[in-house]
């Protein structure tokens, strides 16, 4: 595996490097319900993630590889076939790591310090892609970028926010393996928003550079609101005499409840615009929050207000299937 292909399979999972075994089940079950194909039919990004997933826990789970990718990082697969006790890694070229007590001793050697073989050597910085007719039987024939044109290794993570801490922004204490870090998430964040961390990801083997991490927003279901674009959505019940009289309601907003006025005649399924009420934009300002209205009859009626909706009926003069009588094929 190629230095850039490398995938932080504790980000993937959302877990930090001291997971126990169970925690690292739970966050794998979790994510593979989310991105199952049966859920997400014809969905090529979700069943690349559901790959992805799967890759990250069979690594994880089993407690031979975890070690070996905890210690290796991103030449994990190299390590485990190529040292201790020699042989070759295709990946690297035909190396052979069998001369090298840890990978730290052949980096050592790869960059000019004192290593395993008598004499120091220099090599040739170019990309580690190999082109036609170029060799991989020795350390002269295998190349790497310079260290400090590399990239650093960045980092991804999951973090899960209220609907309440999204929307104020609030400072959140962050584990990363064994670090913790405080992390100050801006007012208005939404599900999938990126926030870079300067300097916080991993640290580069080559250079030991430290890249950066970029946590991922993930937020939770709300019981009452809904997220769409910069606008919160929701849904509040009248009665029948409320749709046809009209009528003035409390609605919950962000800001608390607000007086919202009825029309009289208003239709089930009809939306009211609160302007201003809705989430906060990075640019300033508010979207807009939009109240559904859904008619609900009483489930049960009083003597009184059963004789009352009998009379009603029997007088009404509004017929609101009228139309269908002319409907044909």
């Amino acid at each position: 595996m190629a230095a850039t292909d490398f995938k932080d399979y504790y980000a993937i999972l959302g877990i930090s490097k001291t997971a126990t075994g169970e925690e690292i089940k739970q966050a794998f079950r979790k994510l593979a319900r989310k991105y199952h194909p049966d859920v997400n039919p014809n969905n090529k990004q979700s069943e690349a993630k559901f790959k992805e997933v799967n890759e990250a826990y069979e690594v994880l789970s089993d407690p031979e590889k975890r070690k070996k990718y905890d210690q290796f990082g991103q030449y994990w697969k190299q390590a485990d076939q190529g040292f201790p006790g020699g042989g070759f890694s295709p990946d690297m070229g035909g190396v052979d790591f069998g001369q090298y007590g840890s990978f730290n001793d052949f980096l050592t050697e790869l960059f000019g310090g004192a290593g395993p073989r008598s004499s120091r050597q220099s090599y040739s910085h170019r990309t580690s892609t190999a082109r036609p007719g170029e060799g991989f039987g020795g350390f002269n024939d295998f190349s790497f970028q310079d260290p400090s044109a590399r990239g650093s290794q960045d980092t991804e993570a999951i973090i899960s926010l209220t609907f309440a801490e999204a929307f104020s922004g609030v400072q959140k204490r962050f584990s990363l393996g064994n670090e913790t870090i405080d992390v100050r998430i801006p007012a208005g964040a939404k599900a999938g928003t990126r926030l870079r961390v300067k300097g916080k990801g991993q640290i580069n083997p080559m250079n030991q550079q430290r890249g950066d991490l970029y946590l991922k927003v993930e937020l939770q279901p709300h019981s009452f609101f809904q997220i769409e674009g910069d606008n919160l959505l929701c849904e509040v019940l009248i009665t029948p005499d409320e749709a046809t009289l009209g009528a003035s309601i409390d609605v919950p907003t962000p800001d608390g409840q607000v007086n919202v006025k009825l029309p009289a005649g208003v239709r089930s399924g009809q939306s009211l615009r609160l302007r201003g009420k809705g989430w906060p934009i990075s640019k300033g300002g508010r979207g807009d929050q939009f109240v559904k209205v859904g008619i609900a009859p009483p489930k049960e009626l009083t003597a009184q207000e059963r004789e009352y909706y009998e009379k009603i009926r029997s007088i009404r003069t509004y017929n609101p299937r009228s139309h269908l009588a002319q409907v044909k094929l």
